[in-house]
């Protein structure tokens, strides 16, 4: 049996019954190609500070039992990770060709796709993220399929 990347891919998968990980997959591996490149844009917050795997032998209590192939991270803090809150799923961008005065030359436009299920919803800070990218002149929008993100996109 294929993994959902590959279900996904290989269009095994309706798009009422694809989780929204996968909907964002198929739209990512469909349009990524030609002039449009788009990466995953993972935001969130972990922890960095000094590791210790907990082994048999250093196994301690401290409210609860600590079991062996555990990790303490000691001296934590939290780093934040991907562009900023509310930043699209899936970034990057749409090479197109510019004004008659410029032939030959090519621009880059920041693309900015956000990928809900069918009935999933944008938090607020993906609103003012998605106005905020459009009003810069970036190709920003809500992808629940892939036709959807080719409107987003220009791309027929």
């Amino acid at each position: 049996m294929r993994g959902d990347a590959e279900a996904v891919a290989a269009g095994d998968v309706g798009w009422g019954d694809m989780t929204e990980q996968q909907i964002q997959q198929r739209i990512r591996l469909a349009l990524s190609r030609g002039s449009v490149r788009l990466f995953r844009n993972n935001v969130g917050t972990g922890w960095a500070g000094r590791t210790q795997q907990i082994t048999r032998a250093n196994a301690f209590t401290i409210g609860q039992t600590l079991k062996p192939g555990d990790v303490v991270v000691r001296n934590a803090r939290p780093f934040h990770a991907g562009l900023a809150v509310g930043s699209a799923d899936l970034i990057g961008w749409k090479s197109i060709e510019i004004t008659p005065d410029m032939v030959g030359q090519r621009v880059a436009v920041f693309a900015s796709v956000e990928v809900k299920s069918p009935t999933g919803r944008r938090r607020p800070e993906q609103v003012t993220w998605q106005e905020q990218a459009q009003a810069a002149g970036a190709l920003s929008g809500i992808a629940r399929s892939e036709a959807d993100a080719r409107g987003i996109l220009r791309l027929p």
